[in-house]
């Protein structure tokens, strides 16, 4: 499997980190602050789920007037990720 790490901007989130198995399936997903209910919840829902499908859903979610959310980083981090494999999006 491969981790990833991303630095998060502009959410309480400071950090995710994630692995991708060789399906390009989401696991492990750890948020490094943030609301833990909302944090929790998210990474226990994507896990498992295909990669592109779990970027797809989460892209765009605000949180209040930020213009970004924790779970729109982790659709900008899996996006990274993905573009690494030359997947895009």
């Amino acid at each position: 499997m491969e981790q990833v790490t991303f630095e998060t901007c502009g959410t309480c989130a400071k950090a995710i980190q994630f692995e991708l198995d060789d399906e390009l399936c989401i696991h492990n997903v750890q948020f490094i602050g943030g609301c833990p209910g909302n944090t929790v919840g998210v990474s226990r829902m994507v896990e498992g789920l295909k990669a592109d499908e779990v970027m797809k859903r989460l892209r765009g979610i605000h949180c209040g007037a930020k213009g970004t959310s924790c779970p729109d980083q982790l659709a900008q981090a899996i996006e990274k990720a993905l573009a690494k494999h030359g997947i895009a999006s």
